[in-house]
């Protein structure tokens, strides 16, 4: 069964009151405000001592890494949790949600632990250096952490509030995720192309998060999953191990987890769709 809405109490202070109604403008303004938030953090940052490494993006560099990467997005990530924590959202977020069984879902976790795991092992440490690994891990953290906590967690809490269905609310979070990465195509150098390669692949993975969220309940899943993603397959990108046979999965990574997340999606509908229509007909039969 979809959540109900959520009334809210004549306790809360008018800022409570005004986000815990919920609803998609409401997850899109909050996404909206975090992304500019981040990128005038980002902004900031490459003005500090140090800054030049990030202004380039230099993610091949550990202290560039670090400095531009890593600080603005755990900075964004206390940002989202002081919010949550100013509506008094902590604990619906980071503690148990309403979960429902479905063994189809472990296919979509699967194929990212597969990815990331084949990433790691064919991943040339040699090449790569401590360092720079243990500050990818760190800013793989850092970036699960903020993206999952806005998109599986705020967006997805507005949106139940206002008692929209599960399929609206795993298109919402995909969806907004997706378009936040939009943004790639005019604060970095790649091209149209490649952005909406990226735009696709968010809403694939997006998908595939928001189900391992409904099926296990937790928060800290996704958050897991994403933080490993981001780090593998960036580090596998710029030092693969010539010649290994798993270094095939990362490699088509892309095409994997839009084909994974679009055709778990669909699955999801129909399911949900089929529930509805039981539960409706349950209603509809008379009281024993």
């Amino acid at each position: 069964m979809d959540p109900s809405p959520v009334s809210t109490s004549p306790t809360q202070n008018p800022w409570q009151r005004f986000w815990d109604r919920g609803g998609w403008w409401r997850a899109l303004l909050l996404a909206a405000a975090y992304y500019g938030v981040y990128q005038l953090l980002s902004l900031l940052i490459n003005h500090l001592p140090g800054g030049q490494a990030a202004a380039g993006l230099d993610t091949s560099d550990p202290l560039g890494l670090l400095i531009g990467t890593a600080l603005p997005i755990a900075l964004g990530a206390a940002v989202l949790i002081g919010f949550a924590a100013s509506v008094g959202w902590l604990r619906p977020l980071f503690g148990p949600q309403p979960r429902r069984q479905r063994g189809w879902v472990w296919i979509g976790i699967g194929v990212v632990v597969a990815i990331n795991a084949s990433a790691l092992i064919a991943l040339d440490f040699g090449s790569a250096g401590g360092a720079l690994v243990a500050t990818w891990l760190l800013t793989g953290l850092c970036i699960g952490l903020a993206e999952e906590l806005l998109t599986r967690g705020v967006v997805v809490e507005l949106m139940r509030r206002a008692g929209y269905g599960e399929i609206a609310i795993a298109v919402a979070s995909a969806g907004i995720f997706a378009a936040l990465h939009s943004g790639n195509l005019f604060t970095t150098d790649q091209g149209v192309a490649t952005t909406a390669a990226q735009v696709v692949y968010t809403f694939g993975f997006g998908v595939i998060m928001y189900l391992a969220l409904r099926l296990t309940g937790r928060l800290i899943v996704p958050i897991l999953l994403h933080a490993s993603t981001d780090p593998m397959i960036l580090l596998f990108s710029e030092h693969p191990t010539q010649g290994n046979p798993l270094e095939l999965l990362p490699m088509l990574s892309t095409p994997l987890i839009v084909a994974t997340g679009g055709l778990l999606l669909i699955v999801f509908v129909v399911s949900e769709r089929r529930v509805g229509a039981r539960d409706a007909a349950n209603a509809d039969e008379p009281w024993p």
